[in-house]
């Protein structure tokens, strides 16, 4: 996926989020090709939720005079998707990586950026419970999401 280094300040932080954002997106379409039903419909759903925050960071970013880093081609994925298991594996760690990215965020922002970045953390969090639910994995949450483990 993507590489995870400290941010130094607000606008690093946000731009790694957009990073995470731009690699979540790119998953959620080959995670989407090996689900069915209900299944593909909430990551639909979840992809959707991921470019509305890239669009919203990526205006915030370049409105406020920040770097904006740029979106790749691709992105390596940990393991072969070749099925609904590896699939929803993926979805899990997807919204476990991008939670990681959001709560990186945290300690460098203030105001309505932390509430921003608190609140994408929590929609990752709430996503990759989901997940996890669908996959059938327990325990179905974790104590500290987007904390590395």
């Amino acid at each position: 996926m993507i590489p995870r280094t400290a941010p130094t300040g607000p606008g690093e932080a946000l731009a790694a989020a957009l990073t995470a954002e731009y690699a979540a997106i790119w998953a959620y379409g080959v995670i989407g090709v090996r689900l069915a039903d209900a299944a593909r419909a909430a990551a639909r759903t979840a992809e959707a939720a991921h470019r509305a925050r890239r669009d919203a960071l990526i205006l915030q970013l370049s409105s406020g005079g920040g770097q904006v880093p740029a979106d790749r081609a691709g992105y390596a994925l940990p393991y072969p998707v070749t099925d609904r298991v590896s699939a929803l594996k993926l979805a899990v760690e997807v919204e476990e990586r991008t939670a990681g990215f959001w709560r990186a965020a945290l300690p460098h922002t203030t105001g309505a950026d932390r509430n921003r970045a608190l609140a994408a953390l929590t929609d990752c969090a709430l996503r990759a419970t989901r997940w996890r639910r669908t996959a059938g994995v327990t325990p179905l949450t974790v104590p500290f999401p987007g904390r590395p483990v």
